[in-house]
């Protein structure tokens, strides 16, 4: 059963039974269990246990139901004492990548690149407080009109953004964004993001060294393909990892993960991206993966890719590649380190090989819209020289997008270095001569 079906179903089956009382039954189950027996047992074995338990005291105690209606009562129950409540079949469908709950009425999910409002919602204010309370406690953190924005993440890794009155005018609201799968580029080849020749020639520029960053807004997959990216590295190179919350699954062996940290409720603690790409650089990194760089940590990650750490991936927000390259410096601007623009230039142009750029469409389809490469030298304004570019057509009858793939030979300096790694370039990237005319 679909989760549309199954919610309908028990929505079907709270109207045929009074299942206002779960919170009657959440505080009869909690007076009849053994928390420290529970502590002892993994997350299904505690479920297992404490279903048990609510259909015994249902036999005893409660109003006779159907075997739907005492299904639906049973989770209920369990997913109050337990889990997040109406928000746990919503975690369970792997097809729902982000849950948005906007008030305790209102109630978004995207699914397929596509965002829907559901028709369920929490029976209350106070009770969406308690599930917000439920995840931040897990974190040590604490959400009240002092503290009225959080950031934790689930126990099965979901990363989740709290926010509440007096900030929340709606009402309190959670943003929970599931992990990427770990694609790989062949996959997100037959999903359409881009075409085989283009997998190929980015598989050859990240087995090449190039320093690639791949940019593009919010919801536009920059992290799934950071990690399909990823793939490319040689499995016996020493990869470190730098994330605010942890989503990239590298399949490499020599993999160091490290995570930012927020301060805890005394307002100390705290360690930012920018405090672990230093740390990184004392740590033999052969390539650093930055999973988003958002500040004053561009100008280290710059620095880092400018003293022999070639080979480096990163994502930035911005909404074309020309945006990128000029967002990278206002990010590094953001430093206390003063330094000149036209020193910040410099970084960039002798440490940025390639820009990604990712596009999201009207039918939800995430698809590479620019390759870049930085062709500006030191003391040069910015200069991009495009490799790809993806003209969209409006969506045809099947409401689908499609478009034209706009390819352009590599610059020699680029094509030579591809092939002094002992690496290939498809036939339609063929570099163009010193002239700027493509070889015969």
């Amino acid at each position: 059963m679909g989760l549309k079906d199954r919610l309908e179903a028990d929505r079907r089956a709270e109207r045929r039974s009074d299942l206002g009382s779960v919170a009657h039954w959440r505080e009869r189950l909690l007076s009849e269990i053994n928390l420290d027996d529970l502590a002892m047992l993994d997350m299904q074995q505690r479920r297992t246990r404490l279903e048990k338990v609510v259909g015994h005291l249902l036999s005893r105690e409660g109003p006779v139901l159907s075997d739907r209606e005492r299904g639906v009562l049973v989770r209920r129950v369990v997913d109050e004492a337990l889990g997040l409540g109406v928000l746990e079949p919503l975690l369970e469908d792997e097809s729902v990548t982000e849950i948005m709950v906007n008030g305790h009425d209102t109630i978004y999910i995207e699914r397929n690149g596509k965002v829907e409002l559901l028709d369920m919602g929490f029976a209350s204010e106070d009770q969406l407080m308690q599930t917000i309370d439920r995840i931040v406690s897990q974190v040590n953190r604490r959400v009240d009109e002092s503290s009225p924005m959080v950031d934790a993440r689930l126990p099965s890794g979901e990363r989740v953004n709290v926010i509440i009155p007096p900030l929340a005018l709606t009402g309190p609201t959670i943003t929970i964004r599931r992990f990427p799968k770990p694609f790989t580029l062949q996959k997100l080849v037959s999903l359409g993001s881009l075409d085989t020749d283009t997998a190929v020639l980015l598989a050859s520029l990240v087995r090449s060294r190039f320093n690639v960053i791949v940019a593009g807004g919010t919801g536009t997959g920059k992290t799934t393909f950071l990690n399909a990216l990823s793939g490319f590295v040689p499995n016996d190179e020493r990869i470190i990892t730098i994330e605010d919350s942890a989503e990239l699954q590298l399949q490499q062996d020599h993999v160091i993960r490290l995570e930012s940290r927020p301060p805890n409720m005394e307002g100390v603690g705290q360690v930012t991206i920018r405090d672990l790409v230093k740390n990184s650089l004392r740590m033999r990194p052969e390539r650093i993966i930055v999973g988003e760089v958002r500040g004053a940590e561009t100008l280290d990650m710059l620095q880092a890719m400018n003293t022999g750490h070639d080979g480096s991936l990163a994502t930035v927000h911005a909404n074309s590649a020309q945006d990128a390259v000029y967002r990278l410096l206002t990010l590094a601007s953001m430093s206390e380190v003063k330094i000149p623009f036209e020193a910040l230039r410099d970084q960039i142009n002798a440490a940025i090989d390639v820009i990604v750029q990712l596009s999201r469409y009207p039918d939800g389809t995430r698809k590479v819209s620019e390759i870049g490469i930085v062709a500006s030298e030191r003391h040069e304004e910015f200069r991009l020289e495009h490799i790809l570019r993806f003209d969209a057509q409006p969506p045809g009858p099947d409401r689908k997008v499609h478009g034209v793939h706009h390819r352009f030979p590599l610059p020699p300096h680029v094509a030579q270095r591809v092939i002094a790694a002992g690496e290939s370039i498809p036939a339609v990237f063929g570099a163009r001569s010193a002239n700027g005319s493509s070889p015969a």
